[in-house]
């Protein structure tokens, strides 16, 4: 079973850095792919970035690729986004996700990137950057 739980957000000004952690099942740390995705206020939830089960693969989406990193520590069961020269536009709820709700799917990290095919999702976690 896949759990997560997210934490770490806050209000920074812009400029800032965040780091926030997503704590997940050790089911999901040992057999899961995850990412992180965001909703800000009246926009469609995007996605962040997405990382494979051993970590070797990532994919970001184009507005905070150099900024922003994912990784993952398996044997603390947790997910991490840090997230460097923060900008007013990446305000929004941030969520982590777990696990495929088809496990043997072939889906690169980058399509991951679309959220659906992702089962289990956390109940975020709020970042405001202020300028």
């Amino acid at each position: 079973q896949a759990q997560v739980v997210e934490s770490g957000g806050g209000s920074v000004q812009a400029g800032g850095s965040l780091t926030l952690s997503c704590a997940v099942s050790s089911y999901a740390a040992s057999s899961c792919a995850m990412g992180w995705f965001r909703q800000a206020p009246g926009k469609e939830r995007e996605g962040v970035a997405t990382i494979s089960l051993p970590g070797s693969t990532t994919a970001y989406t184009d507005s905070v690729k150099g900024r922003f990193t994912i990784s993952r520590d398996n044997a603390k069961n947790t997910l991490y986004l840090q997230m460097n020269s923060l900008k007013p536009e990446d305000t929004g709820m941030y969520y982590c996700a777990a696990c495929l709700k088809a496990p043997g799917s072939a889906a690169t990290m980058w399509e991951l990137l679309r959220g659906r095919d992702f089962r289990a999702w956390g109940q975020g976690t709020q970042v405001t950057v202020s300028s």
